[in-house]
């Protein structure tokens, strides 16, 4: 770690009034009844609620966030378009249709049905049937589809997330984690702003069935408009959230709850507190050097670092002793070093959750020092690198 430029620094003190206390000396900022819990802003990345985000759980219909993903980036690079159509297979009709006893849009057994259609399906009745008719049309079975799920998992960040079905029904090493699926959320609101409507239509009619969107959130007024609810006997009640309030968005990722009723109140809750509790500031002007890390073998014994364009964070409008920065870097530096190098990062702590990263890059160019210098460098990391 490094430190932070002064002025700075002191900036910060008098802006967050960060305590430079270890990170496990906090509490969460807000209890919920969610077994585990992650929410985190749109605009700046600040995460403002993590309670056991990496724990594995099996995702039920939250599986279907990631199914659509792999379906909306087939039509954004133009491999599918929404009026292709695809066939209802038996397996499709017994395993998800109407027989199966499960959510579904009651595809009629060998009929076929246009993509957009079966999207809806997906999204608004969480149609297990919709999902499998996908899965079978862009991969031949659902075997394929999920390992190209996953696959696309990795491509786009998520790096604990395994699927073996596009419905989330029950399977032997089946995982998310609310982190991811909240991520997962954000990342289809921002590729697929054309296709993310779907998830606040109130309902949806196919073979003269009506059913409405399961999502509770989209029936309180805060703003909601997205996106899935899901239910394993093994992790709870769970969903995932988006609201929009006064220019601010938000994404939640809640599991473990108890029943619909409490799922439904603690999301809007964690929502509303989410947009009433925390203020935006600009912690660092674009330009600004933030701090500097230390340099082996350069012209000078460090370097100043600046983010890519200004820093901003949500914080908390009370409890603000409870931030912590830091600068974060494998050290020393070795020189030469370019202008625009990435070093580090800006980490910033909300109590004890890991609330804002921010990547560093080198804002000078430095150049290898002398001989001596170098020594004296040398020196120095073999007296006291070891206590790094």
């Amino acid at each position: 770690m490094s430190r932070i430029k002064f002025s700075a620094f002191a900036a910060l003190l008098s802006l967050l009034a960060i305590a430079v206390f270890p990170q496990h000396a906090f509490a969460q900022l807000f209890e919920t009844r969610a077994d585990t819990a992650f929410m985190i802003d749109a605009e700046t990345g600040t995460v403002l609620l993590s309670k056991d985000p990496d724990k594995l759980i099996p995702p039920a219909s939250l599986a279907k966030l990631m199914t659509m993903e792999v379906v909306f980036h087939a039509i954004k690079s133009g491999r599918l378009s929404l009026d292709d159509e695809f066939l209802v297979s038996e397996n499709a009709w017994r395993t998800g249709g109407a027989p199966s006893g499960t959510s579904t849009m009651f595809a009629e057994l060998k009929s076929s049905i246009r993509l957009e259609d079966l999207i809806k399906g997906v999204i608004v009745q969480s149609a297990n049937d919709g999902c499998i008719v996908i899965a079978e049309g862009m991969a031949g079975s659902e075997e394929n589809f999920a390992q190209l799920m996953t696959e696309r998992a990795r491509k786009i960040g998520l790096e604990q997330s395994v699927f073996k079905n596009s419905t989330g029904l029950p399977a032997e090493g089946q995982f998310v984690t609310v982190k991811e699926l909240a991520r997962l959320a954000m990342h289809i609101w921002r590729e697929y702003p054309q296709f993310y409507r779907y998830y606040a239509l109130p309902d949806f009619t196919w073979n003269k069935i009506k059913q409405s969107n399961r999502n509770p959130l989209l029936k309180m007024d805060i703003g909601a408009d997205g996106l899935k609810t899901g239910y394993t006997e093994e992790s709870g009640y769970g969903i995932v959230g988006s609201a929009t309030r006064d220019g601010r968005r938000l994404f939640v990722a809640l599991s473990g709850m108890s029943s619909p009723n409490v799922r439904a109140e603690e999301a809007r809750k964690v929502l509303d507190w989410g947009m009433r509790a925390f203020e935006k500031r600009e912690i660092f002007a674009d330009g600004e050097v933030i701090g500097e890390a230390k340099l082996y073998g350069g012209a000078k014994g460090g370097v100043e670092l600046k983010a890519n364009g200004p820093v901003s964070i949500f914080i908390p409008i009370t409890n603000r002793d409870r931030l912590i920065a830091r600068i974060v870097y494998e050290g020393p530096v070795i020189a030469p070093v370019e202008a625009g190098t990435p070093v580090g990062a800006l980490k910033v702590w909300i109590g004890d959750t890991l609330s804002q990263e921010t990547p560093l890059f080198a804002s000078e160019n430095v150049g290898r020092g002398p001989l001596h210098r170098r020594a004296l460098d040398a020196i120095e990391e073999l007296l006291i690198g070891w206590l790094r």
